[in-house]
């Protein structure tokens, strides 16, 4: 017997692009674990530059900033998640739970497939 999953992505879209997503999201949470960017991307397997587009478009799109990056120097750079940012990580964490209960309350479908 085949395997059968439902999955469920949920992203948010600003003007048809897509905005927010779990990648940004998950991107986000390593930014506040490790304070920088650069350390972000390696978790994620990631190009650095990818990131850093990643983190310019939330900030420019997005109604206040989602990171503010600091340039190096004597102290060292580094990169701080802002609230709104951690305020839309947790809203879209909240939501992506309710989806994901409601495809598991919803399984009995792939029995039908």
């Amino acid at each position: 017997m085949k395997k059968k999953t439902f999955r469920v992505r949920c992203w948010i879209d600003i003007d048809g692009e897509k905005f927010f997503g779990p990648g940004r999201a998950e991107l986000l949470s390593h930014i506040e674990t490790t304070g920088s960017i650069a350390k972000a991307a390696k978790a994620m397997g990631m190009s650095y530059k990818k990131a850093w587009d990643m983190v310019e478009e939330m900030n420019a799109l997005g109604q206040k900033p989602y990171v503010v990056a600091r340039k190096g120097g004597e102290k060292g750079g580094g990169a701080e998640v802002t609230a709104t940012a951690k305020a839309v990580v947790a809203a879209y964490r909240k939501l992506d739970d309710k989806l994901q209960a409601l495809v598991a309350r919803n399984e009995a479908l792939l029995k039908l497939i």
